[in-house]
C-alpha cells in the first residue's frame, strides 16, 4: 500500500468506528425503520466527505475528535440524499454501490422515511454540537446551509427541472454542479477551518468548490465510460434521462481536458496553505482517476 492508501485507510477506520458506535446505539421503532437506516449507512463507499474533513483537521492542527460528530452528521445527510436520489420519482436507480437501492429493499414509502430520518438525526447531532461554543454553532449552520434550499436541494431541483432541455447553458450546469455536489464537499473541507476561527478559509473554500466540480465532472464521464462492476450503479442513465451534464455540453474528450485543468487548479490552491498538503494533493488525483 502507498502512503496515501495507508493514510486514507486510517481516516476511514476512525470514521467507521464512530459510525459503528452510532449504529449500535440507534434505538428507534418500528424495526423496519432502524433496518433501513443502517442498511444505507453500511452500503459502503469511500467515505470521501468524512476523510476530507479529517484530513483538513490534521492539516490545520485540529483535534480530529472535534470533527468526528460533524463528519457523522454530514455522512447521514449525504446518505439521505442518495436514498432519495435513487427513488423512482428522482433518478430511478435500482442499485447503489452494487447493491439494491433502499427503496428496492424496503419499499418507496419506507425509503422516503429513512431519508427523512437520517436528515433529522443529522440536525440533532449538529444541534448538540452547538453547546460546545460559537465556532461549533457556525460550523453547524454552515453544514445545514450547504444541505438546504440554497445548497444541495437547490442543485437537485435544478437537475430535475432541466432534464431533457434541448440547449445546455453553461451557467445552469455550473449551478447544478455547485449545489448538487460541491456544497457538501465544501462543508467537509470548510468545517475544520470554521472550528479554527476561519484559518485559510478563502483558500479552502476555493479548493473545495473546484474539488466538488471535479467530482461531478468525473461522475459524468464515468456514466459514459464506466461499468456497473466498477461504478456500482446503472450506467448510461444520464443520456437516457436527458440529464444536464458536462459530456452533453462539451463532449467526452473536452470534459476530460476540463477535469485535468480543474485538478491542476486544486493542486495550485493547496500550495498556498502552509503545512503538509501531500495527502490532499494525492486526494485530488484520486478523485480525478476514480472508478468508484
Amino acid at each position: 500500500m502507498s502512503g496515501f492508501d495507508v493514510k486514507y485507510a486510517e481516516y476511514q477506520r476512525l470514521f467507521e468506528e464512530r459510525l459503528e458506535n452510532f449504529c449500535n446505539k440507534l434505538n428507534c421503532q418500528p424495526q423496519i425503520l432502524k433496518e433501513s437506516l443502517i442498511y444505507s449507512l453500511k452500503l459502503g463507499g469511500k467515505r470521501i466527505r468524512p476523510v476530507l474533513m479529517l484530513s483538513f483537521a490534521d492539516l490545520l492542527g485540529l483535534d480530529k475528535n472535534n470533527v468526528l460528530n460533524f463528519a457523522l452528521a454530514l455522512e447521514l445527510i449525504h446518505t439521505y440524499s442518495l436514498i432519495h436520489d435513487d427513488l423512482p420519482e428522482m433518478d430511478n436507480d435500482d442499485f447503489r454501490r452494487g447493491k439494491p437501492s433502499n427503496h428496492k429493499v424496503f419499499g418507496t414509502g419506507n425509503a422516503v422515511l429513512a431519508g427523512d430520518g437520517l436528515l433529522n438525526t443529522a440536525y440533532s447531532i449538529l444541534f448538540t454540537e452547538c453547546f460546545n461554543g460559537d465556532e461549533f454553532i457556525s460550523a453547524s449552520k454552515y453544514i445545514c446551509d450547504c444541505a438546504g434550499i440554497n445548497g444541495m436541494i437547490a442543485g437537485q431541483s435544478a437537475d430535475l427541472s432541466h432534464e431533457n432541455d434541448e440547449e445546455i447553458d453553461e451557467n445552469i450546469l455550473d449551478f447544478i454542479y455547485l449545489n448538487k455536489t460541491a456544497q457538501l464537499i465544501s462543508a467537509s473541507c470548510i468545517t475544520p477551518s470554521i472550528l479554527c476561527k476561519g484559518k485559510y478559509y478563502s483558500e479552502i473554500k476555493t479548493f473545495s468548490r473546484d474539488l466538488g466540480f471535479l467530482f461531478q465532472l468525473t461522475d459524468d464521464i464515468l456514466d459514459v465510460e464506466g461499468s456497473f462492476e466498477n461504478v456500482g450503479k446503472s450506467i448510461g442513465k444520464d443520456v437516457a434521462e436527458g440529464k444536464y451534464t458536462a459530456v452533453k455540453l462539451y463532449g467526452l474528450e473536452k470534459s476530460k481536458v476540463r477535469a485535468d485543468l480543474i485538478a491542476d487548479r486544486c493542486i495550485k490552491m493547496l500550495e498556498g496553505i502552509k503545512g503538509d498538503t501531500g495527502f490532499l494533493k494525492e486526494f485530488v488525483y484520486f478523485i480525478r482517476q476514480r472508478i468508484l
